[in-house]
């Protein structure tokens, strides 16, 4: 039995796997250190006496109490909104970033508006770690939300 049609086919099937994957892989901006949790920011938002950090919604609602409304991150206008927003603070402010609209993975919002404040040299910016979406990771678990 001649083997070499089986390689050269499992040859091609495995680069092609790799290829693929290569493709589509999505790198993250963020650190696993710059992801907060949302009990962390809550306890803040809830707290009158604590220092607020500069929260900004970059996705479809500022639900969040303090939070600035810049608008789907995925949009080059809501970017420069952001730009210009950012622009006024100190390199070392406090910022948090949410979208919450899904998943991490396929969210069209949180990467660009991330790798934004990666580009202007901020250094201490989180994003809120709703994993999953705004409803289970704040929502359902009573987390403070603007009236």
């Amino acid at each position: 039995m001649n083997m070499k049609p089986f390689i050269k086919i499992s040859i091609i099937t495995i680069s092609a796997f790799f290829i693929f994957s290569a493709c589509f892989q999505k790198s993250d901006p963020w650190t696993e250190k710059q992801l907060m949790p949302p009990a962390e920011l809550a306890k803040i938002v809830s707290d009158s006496a604590a220092k607020k950090p500069f929260i900004f919604s970059i996705g479809s609602s500022p639900t969040i109490p303090y939070s600035i409304d810049i608008g789907p991150a995925k949009e080059s206008q809501n970017i420069e909104k952001f730009k210009k927003e950012l622009s006024k603070l100190p390199k070392d402010a406090d910022i948090v970033i949410y979208c919450g609209c899904c998943p991490f993975g396929p969210c069209p919002n949180v990467r660009p508006a991330f790798a934004l404040l990666n580009e202007m040299n901020f250094t201490n910016h989180k994003l809120l770690n709703l994993s999953q979406n705004f409803k289970a990771d704040w929502i359902d678990k009573g987390y403070p939300s603007k009236k």
